[in-house]
Parts: structure tokens; C-alpha cells; sequence
């Protein structure tokens, strides 16, 4: 994410680049707020404005995936949808006012053709509920077509697929909400936290198996690397593994702990407890209240501190190890 070029993907290892260097586009325009921000390689691009996203980035994958036949590949496929759309609506926001000195305006929320959402009008709330439905099954038929690309290439069963998304739902708003999960994307609760992961491998994964073991995006990086046969720099310390063993059934995940920071929101997970700072936050069981609704801090204090203790340790070690040197505040 970014659109100056050393932090475009061709500058990070990546041999071919076709997307948006920011997030929010317009489906159809392609720009965010007015800026053209679709990108081929390293320069912008407008050769598909008015084609739906979500159309150009299955093209793009199903041609990469036939422009690979003889070679092992990896493919980084990342969808802006169901995303709202930074685009302006036609209409002035009904709230009207100033916040943070800046006028709002509303936007145009999220997009998608009219073919797929049409079978949802009848059937859900609200029109932003319908157009959200419409551009996951979009998201959906071109995950199908890359899939199909695969299998005609007869590389089905020798390919590792996983799904998953970046965050949890807005919430409350156009998306349905994220019940029985607390919270929304950009908060510290698990509505904000835990998202869907799928891995599909034929003869390799078990079909239809589902776990509820305790695995990060972390992992992802150890986990292809064993795959592809790579030994990473011994020097690199990394903070996840190779999580196959885990999806095989053969053993429980490794995994103990996690850290998350986002500005001032800080939360620490430990085996079944979670720790969230702040004046609405406090100490979960998520085993037993996985809605995060009943505070036991007042009763366990002693593993909040030690939760809190952990993330503040893991706060340490990961300002020491800070690789941008004086530009961290960058």
C-alpha cells in the first residue's frame, strides 16, 4: 500500500504488479476522490477505467496463471471488494456539519454491477446491504474463474490456495454487522480482529475439515517458504510457522500469544484470554464469551496484569528490532 515507487511491488520483489496504490478506489473509475490511482508495473494507468475492479483483477490473475505454465509461481491476488468505494455521491452527506475541521461528504459506499445485485434487493434491509452482497458474489464468480484457470492448467493439485481478508467488517453499517463478534474493523475486538481463512490443497488438505485452533497471517510467509523449499535467513527472527501440520489435523497450533497495536489501541491475547485497553475494554474469556461481554477484570486482575505485562514486553522487543531507523515516525 502506497503509491510512491519504492513502495510499489516491483520494488519488493514482485515481478509483475497490476492494481491500485491506494485503498477505497472507485470500482469503476478507478481513482479515489477524483486521483487516478490504478497502477501496470510502476506507472498509472487509465487503459480500463469504466471496467468493474474486481473483472480487471481476475483478468489479470487468469492471465498471469497461462503466462506461467513451465515455472513454480506465487500470486498475490488482493480484491478491493466488498471495500465502500472513496468516491463522492451525487448527494450531500444528511448529517451535514464540520468534523475536525473538515466538511463531510458522503460517499458512495460500495459498488457493484447491477447483475449481481439485483437478486438481493428483495431479500436483504436496505440497498447498501444489497450492493455489499452483490460485490462478494462478484468477488466470488471471479475467485471461481482464477480457480478454473488453475484446474485447466492441470496444476489443481499442486497448488496451496488461501483466503482470507485483511480485517473484520465495517459493522452496524452496509455490511450486516459482524454478530456474534464484538466491535468493527479498526477496534481491538475479535469484530475487528478475527477474520475467515480458507486453505484449499487437493490430496494434500483434508476436505471440508474446519478448526478452531489459534493461527495468524503470521504464519502465511513460514508456511510457503517450507513449501517452495526456502530456508529463511537464520538472522531473521520470525514471528509465525509453518501452520500445515496445524490445517493436516496432526498437531495443535504452537501458537500461545498474540499483540496487537493500532495507534493508542492496544489488546494481548493468551491461550483463551484477551486483554483490551482502554475505558471500554477489559479481560475476556474467549472461550467461554467469544461476544466479548462480560468484563472479568475486577475478577482476575492478576491475569490482566499479566497480559497487559506480555504486551508490554512485546512492545520492547519490537522497538528494538525496528528496521527504518530514524525514519520510524515516517
Amino acid at each position: 500500500m502506497g503509491q510512491a515507487r519504492r513502495f510499489l511491488p516491483l520494488q519488493r520483489g514482485f515481478d509483475f504488479f497490476y492494481g491500485h496504490g491506494n485503498n477505497g478506489i472507485d470500482y469503476f473509475t478507478h481513482e479515489r476522490y477524483g486521483v487516478p490511482s490504478m497502477f501496470r508495473g510502476n506507472e498509472r494507468t487509465e487503459e480500463d477505467k469504466g471496467t468493474y475492479a474486481t473483472d480487471l483483477f481476475g483478468r489479470e490473475a487468469i492471465r498471469f496463471i497461462r503466462g506461467s505454465p513451465d515455472r513454480p509461481w506465487f500470486l498475490y491476488l488482493a480484491f478491493n471488494a466488498p471495500h465502500s468505494a472513496s468516491s463522492f455521491a451525487k448527494e450531500a452527506d444528511p448529517r451535514g456539519g464540520v468534523t475536525g475541521g473538515v466538511r463531510r461528504v458522503r460517499t458512495e459506499g460500495v459498488q457493484a454491477p447491477e447483475e449481481f445485485v439485483a437478486p438481493y434487493r428483495d431479500k436483504v434491509k436496505d440497498e447498501n446491504l444489497a450492493r455489499y452482497y452483490g460485490a462478494v458474489a462478484c468477488m466470488d464468480a471471479a475467485i471461481g474463474a482464477v480457480t478454473k484457470a488453475i484446474e485447466d492448467a492441470g496444476q489443481i493439485d499442486n497448488t496451496l490456495i488461501l483466503f482470507l481478508s485483511d480485517n473484520g467488517g465495517e459493522g452496524g453499517g452496509g455490511n450486516g454487522g459482524n454478530a456474534p463478534l464484538r466491535g468493527r474493523k479498526g477496534t481491538m475486538y475479535e469484530g475487528g480482529l478475527r477474520v475467515p481463512f480458507l486453505a484449499s490443497w487437493p490430496g494434500r488438505l483434508p476436505e471440508g475439515r474446519v478448526t478452531d485452533e489459534f493461527l495468524t497471517s503470521l504464519e502465511i510467509f513460514p508456511t510457503l517458504a517450507g513449501i517452495a523449499g526456502v530456508e529463511p535467513d537464520p538472522a531473521a527472527k520470525l514471528d509465525g510457522f509453518d501452520m500445515l501440520p496445524v490445517l493436516r489435523g496432526e498437531r495443535p497450533s504452537p501458537r500461545a500469544e498474540m499483540f496487537w497495536q493500532r495507534r493508542d489501541s492496544r489488546a494481548a491475547r493468551v491461550g483463551r484470554w484477551k486483554w483490551v485497553d482502554g475505558p471500554a475494554g477489559g479481560l475476556f474469556d474467549l472461550t467461554a464469551d467469544i461476544g466479548e461481554t462480560s468484563d472479568l477484570s475486577k475478577e482476575k486482575p492478576d491475569v490482566a496484569a499479566k497480559l497487559k505485562s506480555r504486551h508490554e514486553a512485546w512492545r520492547r522487543e519490537m522497538d528494538s528490532c525496528e528496521p527504518r531507523g530514524p525514519f520510524r515516525d515516517y
